[in-house]
């Protein structure tokens, strides 16, 4: 079986199945069958009376299938006895969205599950940020300080700013932390070069530094890149906090209507989450030198060289947006609102975000 959550539903067709042992793991007797899995709500495990091999139920749980429990015998490591006994993600809100909260919960505990299966090894990631607005640095960097499973460091591209004006943040940060100055009249693209010149680490991980971002999420995009064997791995440009209206939207489909999936092969995914190893990076040829559209002509180099990009959840991600000329990414309110599958008052991300 392959253990890749490849071709997960956000919104199944099927009701539960029961996985039983029958000297091997079976769905209503027969062999698990992952595209069919996959259209289900989850399964309901009926343990043995006796110890059995837990690797397929592993496989099931890494290919992203919710699994759930009543309880769990003894013989059930620890971790993965509480993740199949906590039954929260199976309550309906009662706030009038039921049936989409209950697939954002459903999926959630589907990307815990697959934490647990996959647990890739801890790798080294230089964090690559570029930002025009001092007064954001210091919460960006929290946010990559609170980063679990990675040994990260950071490096800042100052554009238009001077050190000075970000220094308490840099020596109040844990992580170590390199710089470069480049005035503003230098193309976006170009500082994020002279930024990511200065890496050490295996991988790079761009970061944008007016968005939230879980701590899981590097440790996410790392997972992906592993069991998808991708070259380039993003998440999906799903939750939306519009501050100007105080609200926070998802969408889980294009603006043509189409599907907006996860866990898929894609040309696009979000560009404050692209993740590559730091020799695909130069093979590719950097970031172009460009003042805007920087992530997209990235995309589109890596897919001339033949590098594969896979896009993995977006349930630790959250992009602001503002009344600001600032974003790169220029589009007015109206449209994620316009594009909203779902919509919130507040702030409201996705439980995965794990916010302090």
């Amino acid at each position: 079986m392959s253990v890749t959550p490849c071709g997960f539903t956000r919104t199944p067709g099927k009701g539960f199945a029961r996985l039983r042992w029958a000297g091997g793991w079976q769905v209503d007797g027969g062999p698990p069958d992952l595209p069919e899995l996959h259209s289900r709500r989850g399964l309901e495990i009926d343990w043995p009376a006796a110890p059995v091999p837990l690797d397929g139920l592993t496989d099931l749980a890494g290919a992203g299938i919710p699994l759930t429990a009543r309880d769990a015998p003894a013989w059930v490591p620890g971790d993965l006895a509480a993740l199949l006994t906590d039954r929260d993600w199976l309550a309906e809100p009662a706030d009038g969205t039921a049936r989409c909260l209950a697939d954002l919960r459903r999926e959630e505990h589907s990307v815990r599950l697959r934490r647990l299966a996959h647990r890739p090894a801890r790798a080294t990631v230089s964090i690559v940020m570029s930002t025009k607005r001092p007064g954001l640095v210091g919460a960006a960097l929290a946010q990559m300080e609170r980063q679990r499973g990675v040994e990260a460091e950071v490096l800042l591209g100052l554009h238009g700013v001077a050190f000075e004006q970000v220094r308490a943040a840099v020596e109040a940060c844990s992580l170590p932390v390199k710089w470069v100055e480049a005035a503003r009249t230098v193309p976006f693209g170009e500082v994020l070069n002279r930024t990511a010149a200065l890496a050490s680490g295996d991988h790079l991980a761009k970061w944008d530094d007016d968005d939230w971002y879980g701590p899981d999420h590097l440790a996410d995009l790392l997972m992906a890149r592993s069991y998808a064997g991708a070259d380039v791995v993003g998440t999906t440009a799903e939750f939306f906090y519009l501050e100007p209206l105080r609200a926070t939207v998802r969408r889980t489909t294009f603006a043509s209507g189409a599907a907006y999936p996860s866990e898929v092969w894609a040309d696009h995914v979000a560009g404050g989450t692209i993740l590559l190893q730091r020799a695909k990076f130069r093979e590719i040829g950097g970031f172009p030198a460009l003042p805007r559209a920087v992530d997209l002509e990235f995309l589109k180099a890596a897919q001339k060289i033949g590098a594969r990009t896979y896009r993995t959840h977006g349930l630790g991600y959250v992009l602001r947006r503002a009344l600001t000329d600032e974003h790169t990414w220029q589009l007015p309110l109206a449209h994620f609102v316009r594009i909203a599958t779902n919509q919130w008052h507040g702030f409201r991300p996705s439980l995965l975000m794990d916010p302090v």
